[in-house]
């Protein structure tokens, strides 16, 4: 114990409770931005992105509270798992909405997928002509709310 009565279990108890907090408050912001938003490319974003600084947040707590260099690897190993899935898995899911059409286009800025899509058959292999090459995509006039 040091001379102010505080030891550094306390401390590090009390920076591991800071984190989680700031994890659970990220990830809570993430949950909150797939609602808000209005379309499923923000969605995406607002899934995607603070849910993974809100992990890390959350694991840098786990080593604090466990205060065993053990887990470091493994915790470690998580975070990287989820820097690598998360941007995958988003592409992959904004792109197959796109196609779908389950997407907003006043909201898009700049749409630089629409002419490739145009230019592809249903399995993404480029049209064999020009009959086949289709319009640019165009909104859902059934999806109301922008979303599935």
């Amino acid at each position: 114990m040091s001379e102010t009565g505080i030891s550094l279990d306390t401390v590090l108890d009390g920076v591991a409770a800071v984190l989680l907090v700031l994890g659970a408050l990220m990830s809570t912001v993430a949950g909150i931005g797939l609602f808000r938003f209005p379309d499923q490319l923000s969605r995406m974003h607002a899934g995607t992105k603070p849910q993974v600084l809100g992990l890390l947040l959350v694991l840098m707590a786990l080593a604090f509270a466990g205060r065993a260099w053990v887990w470091v690897p493994v915790l470690l190993l998580a975070w990287v798992s989820q820097m690598l899935t998360a941007p995958v898995s988003a592409h992959l899911v904004g792109r197959a909405g796109y196609r779908t059409k389950h997407l907003r286009p006043e909201y898009l800025y700049v749409d630089e997928l629409a002419n490739v899509v145009a230019r592809q058959d249903d399995a993404g292999r480029p049209a064999a002509s020009v009959v086949d090459q289709r319009n640019v995509p165009q909104e859902d006039p059934s999806d109301i709310h922008g979303r599935d």
